[in-house]
């Protein structure tokens, strides 16, 4: 089941340009009322932070990488990362395996197994972490973390620990689903304490009981540690009240990705279309422009108050506000990048950032 050996018939190719060469500037600054967005808060796949962090995992192998040559696809590109890992991996598990049996937590071979957690750790800002939630990260043998976890909760994890990322983008998934599985299995077979960072809640989007049924069904135990999911964090910053008594008597939380990809939404527009509640989605750049015709369609109004806020909670925060008919327009134009979160709703209005009058302007860009 070991994932060291799962992965061993990948390519063994030790050059990948990911790390070897990469330009970290950014060729598309973006406007912003009163500053300008700085380095992402969280761990993008090419980011130096993450680099930095990683290095373990290639110290050894990227002396003997050859500078001349190059991979055109990123399949090929995470392959040649994932062959580059392998040796530390073994190590590292070899390592935790010894350390257990010192303890005397191994007895004919076999090794108890430890613990996995997953673990929220909030739409970016460390200070809405939980205090359980510090406690096991500052614990953790080896953390498997997203690239929604911010780089102020990575600094956070002990001295002695492994980080090891598995985060996925639009087009790029450094690790499948399915590897990310029996990643946490191998080390929890070895006995070590496996921490499983996400950002968020790990139960809201974030295939986090995907992974506790897996584990469960290998008798692996895994604890659940919640965090302040991207609606609360970033409706709380905003001062918008996802409910609230005679404006929105409920609140439904949408993911925008298609799991067959393309634009349009995954989920039953007519559905949504309620003008007493709110609605949130997640992941909803690219399917907002068919939602938006969807539910006005059936029957929200246009001018039904919206606001998309990306980065939320973190210093390089930035916010459109529009009504329903402009906000997909207003997101182009502004430029706002992933992670985006979109609320949709008459509370919006209630927010004090929300424009006011017919004579100011549709909509407002805001910096934190």
């Amino acid at each position: 089941m070991a994932i060291v050996f799962k992965l061993a018939s990948l390519s063994s190719s030790l050059y990948s340009p990911h790390f070897a060469r990469h330009n970290f500037s950014n060729p598309h600054p973006i406007y912003s009322l009163t500053c300008n967005a700085s380095t992402s808060p969280f761990t993008e796949k090419h980011s130096i932070e993450r680099h930095q962090r990683d290095q373990w995992l290639y110290k050894n192998q990227l002396e003997k990488t050859s500078s001349g040559s190059f991979l055109s696809d990123s399949k090929s590109i995470r392959e040649n990362d994932i062959a580059l890992q392998l040796p530390e991996l073994k190590k590292l598990l070899q390592v935790l395996k010894e350390k257990r049996e010192s303890e005397g937590g191994c007895s004919g071979g076999k090794c108890s197994p430890g613990n996995v957690f997953l673990v929220g750790t909030g739409p970016g800002d460390p200070e809405l972490l939980t205090l359980k939630a510090v406690r096991v990260i500052k614990s953790a043998d080896l953390l498997l973390y997203d690239r929604l976890v911010s780089n102020n909760v990575l600094n956070l994890v002990g001295p002695d620990a492994r980080l090891l990322y598995v985060g996925k983008t639009a087009g790029y998934h450094s690790r499948t689903q399915e590897e990310i599985h029996e990643l946490l299995l191998s080390f929890a077979e070895a006995g070590a304490t496996v921490v499983r960072l996400k950002g968020g809640d790990p139960m809201v989007f974030g295939r986090g009981g995907e992974e506790m049924d897996f584990l469960q069904q290998q008798g692996i135990q895994v604890k659940v540690i919640p965090g302040i999911t991207a609606a609360s964090g970033i409706a709380a910053e905003l001062e918008i009240p996802l409910t609230h008594r005679g404006v929105a008597n409920s609140v439904r939380f949408l993911t925008g990705h298609s799991r067959k990809g393309g634009t349009d939404p995954l989920f039953v527009a007519e559905n949504a279309a309620d003008p007493d509640s709110t609605l949130v989605v997640y992941m909803g750049l690219s399917t907002l422009p068919s939602l938006a015709l969807k539910l006005m369609h059936h029957g929200l109004s246009p001018k039904t108050p919206a606001a998309a806020v990306e980065r939320g909670t973190t210093p390089q925060q930035r916010t459109v506000f529009a009504e329903l008919k402009d906000l997909a327009y207003k997101i182009v134009s502004t430029e706002l990048l992933s992670p985006t979160l979109i609320i949709i709703g008459k509370v919006v209005a209630l927010s004090p950032f929300w424009p006011v009058s017919a004579e100011e302007e549709s909509y407002m860009v805001l910096a934190r």
